[in-house]
């Protein structure tokens, strides 16, 4: 059965699944409980589930994630929301140093199945720590698994994936795509959480994106098609791990690659991309991988972040020049 959702409807539908399907799901944050969170992804869960599934925790992100841990190795299946992407700082230690290294330290005797739900990115017209990139810092850490969905979807399913998953999995959400809707079929099976998808083909050049920027890259494919030409659009979803052999795929077939992300392109996702491409296809490629992304610098004001965020200009202009070698 098929339904028109939002994305942030998408997620809280999830939620709702997992939380009836399985009695050791908790939801767990900042005002997620009374408020139904600042987004509303947990809307109306409080009341169908009670304070006792669905709990408003104190402001401390360490005490949030923390607590998860505990409830994980009592045999619960936590999702932790962190409010806002620059709110997870505080808990970065309690990730690092135990959520992503438990499982190791006990020999593999210990699972912590924990889902932290982190909405990221700009586009909202918010400052600084409500508009970070951070998960290039979560993908770097062993232990980890980092995905991010683009559409209602891949939101709705991929979320429940990440809930039923033995590992510790970030669940970056974004925020500037909550209110795009798409189609969900509630009733699919569906494919592997960590599975990168051609969401167009394409001939001339690849576009890798996760995330925010997928809909940029397919707006770049529709400007790039009146200019007769022909851009492939892969959607990553995971970062952690990456799915490289559909991305040597595509990149053996249009011998270009443009890698584009929000995050600053210094020591981003994309540089990793770049160099594990550039080593698995460097004779079928016919131009050097390029990178559109953020610039290093702190998350400007918000009258700037259009001038900030990638947007359909500078990945056209990546196409342009990878074109042009």
């Amino acid at each position: 059965m098929t339904q028109t959702m939002a994305v942030a409807k998408a997620l809280n539908e999830s939620l709702r699944k997992a939380l009836e399907s399985d009695p050791k799901v908790l939801v767990m944050g900042e005002d997620v409980g009374k408020l139904g969170g600042v987004f509303r992804i947990t809307d109306g869960l409080h009341k169908d589930f009670g304070e006792g599934r669905v709990i408003d925790t104190p402001l401390a992100e360490s005490g949030i994630v923390g607590t998860a841990i505990g409830l994980a190795l009592r045999g619960y299946r936590p999702v932790a929301e962190i409010q806002f992407d620059g709110f997870v700082f505080p808990a970065y230690d309690q990730i690092v140093t135990q959520l992503a290294k438990m499982h190791a330290r006990a020999l593999g005797k210990i699972k912590l199945p924990i889902v932290i739900r982190i909405p990221y990115g700009g586009g909202i017209g918010a400052v600084e720590h409500h508009s970070e990139s951070p998960e290039s810092l979560f993908a770097h850490v062993p232990g980890l698994k980092v995905v991010s969905p683009s559409n209602a979807s891949d939101a709705y399913w991929m979320l429940q994936q990440a809930i039923e998953c033995d590992d510790p999995v970030i669940f970056f959400e974004p925020k500037r795509r909550y209110w795009d809707k798409g189609e969900v079929d509630v009733e699919a099976v569906p494919g592997d959480l960590h599975r990168a998808v051609v969401v167009q083909q394409g001939t001339d050049v690849t576009l890798a994106a996760y995330g925010p920027m997928v809909k940029v890259c397919l707006e770049a494919a529709a400007a790039a098609a009146n200019e007769g030409r022909s851009l492939e659009v892969v959607d990553l979803r995971s970062l952690s791990p990456i799915d490289f052999d559909t991305i040597q795929a595509s990149v053996q077939k249009t011998r270009r690659l443009v890698v584009v992300h929000e995050a600053p392109v210094f020591y981003g996702a994309g540089a990793e991309i770049a160099a594990r491409i550039t080593e698995r296809c460097f004779y079928h490629l016919e131009a050097p991988v390029l990178r559109v992304g953020g610039f290093h610098a702190p998350y400007p004001p918000a009258r700037l972040e259009d001038e900030y965020l990638p947007g359909l200009d500078r990945v056209l202009d990546a196409v342009d020049r990878a074109l042009a070698f």
